[in-house]
């Protein structure tokens, strides 16, 4: 097992991180959304190793991470609707899903076997230092084990894999606090929602100029579409409006909890504490968790999705 290194944010310590990327190790590191576990996405050990790490099913695809558009067009083909969405948004909390660059060198477990690359621009100075410095492609799924807690701390990435992986990167709290907004594309160009994240559905929709469909068929085309996914160990009971006998209540708004997501019902405010709270309880040892009500609009339809998927039963 790999001694884990904790690593500032300092220039040194990015050039430590960048080296251990090119030897082919695992680097945890801190993202506008949650922290990503990085690998080179070019090196087949290498990226078995995230699965590895994180107990990934190896059915379920990662998303590449890399410094500007520029390096995104050596990776995927752009259409002109994704270009549009990537001028708004980039960099930034999304994720485009676009068919896979011939000569693209990104390895076959990246993709699941699939066609297509989920890639992204992430909005962080200090995943932009480190991408730059390692000069390369990035796959980087969030650093946890599969299927739980999303961390947006360092701490959070220590307790869940220290001692699976090479590296963590220290850079603070996560400011979004939900992962990327993900988005594919038809053969027509009709854009459709893959996961709902940190860019309201909303403003996508603006970007484009029309609606904004929703995935369609049952298989897995990008991360985070498992049912279940995001799971604290205690059992949650959604849009609760009150505690039951023997839960702990996580709070939005006008229902107070033991813990709140936000005092005040901001939106962007709960969906920053969200995951920090589900760790919260977690150590707490919560076994039952009831959960206010949550808007199903902008950076609601986010935390609802992650809230329904860590309620889910689980395998």
């Amino acid at each position: 097992m790999p001694q884990t290194r904790l690593l500032s944010a300092d220039a040194p310590d990015i050039a430590a991180a960048a080296a251990l990327l090119a030897a082919g190790g695992r680097v945890a590191f801190p993202t506008e959304t949650v922290y990503g576990l990085g690998a080179d996405a070019r090196n087949d050990r290498a990226v078995a190793g995230i699965f590895a790490a994180k107990q990934r099913p190896s059915f379920n695809p990662l998303i590449v991470h890399v410094a500007d558009a520029a390096a995104v067009r050596d990776l995927v083909e752009m259409s002109p609707e994704a270009a549009a969405l990537a001028a708004a948004f980039w960099p930034g909390p999304l994720t485009l899903v676009l068919p896979l660059r011939q000569g693209s060198g990104i390895a076959p477990l990246v993709t699941a076997g699939l066609t297509t690359l989920g890639v992204r621009v992430p909005d962080h100075p200090i995943a932009q230092a480190l991408l730059r410095a390692y000069a390369g492609p990035v796959a980087a799924p969030s650093a946890n084990l599969s299927g739980r807690i999303s961390p947006t701390e360092a701490t959070h990435v220590r307790d869940g894999l220290g001692g699976r992986i090479e590296a963590i990167v220290d850079g603070g709290s996560c400011g979004v606090g939900v992962e990327s907004t993900i988005v594919g594309f038809d053969a027509d160009g009709t854009a459709r929602l893959l996961r709902p994240g940190g860019i309201p559905i909303e403003a996508i929709e603006a970007a484009l100029g029309t609606a904004l469909l929703t995935a369609k068929g049952a298989g897995i085309t990008a991360p985070g579409q498992m049912e279940s996914h995001y799971a604290p160990r205690g059992q949650l009971r959604l849009n609760a409006t009150e505690a039951r006998p023997g839960e702990t209540l996580l709070g939005f708004g006008p229902v107070t909890g033991d813990l709140t997501l936000s005092a005040s019902g901001d939106l962007h405010e709960a969906a920053a504490a969200l995951f920090r709270q589900l760790h919260a309880l977690d150590a707490s040892g919560a076994a039952r968790i009831a959960v206010a009500p949550i808007p199903e609009h902008g950076l609601g339809r986010a935390i609802n999705d992650r809230l329904r998927r860590a309620a889910a039963p689980r395998p």
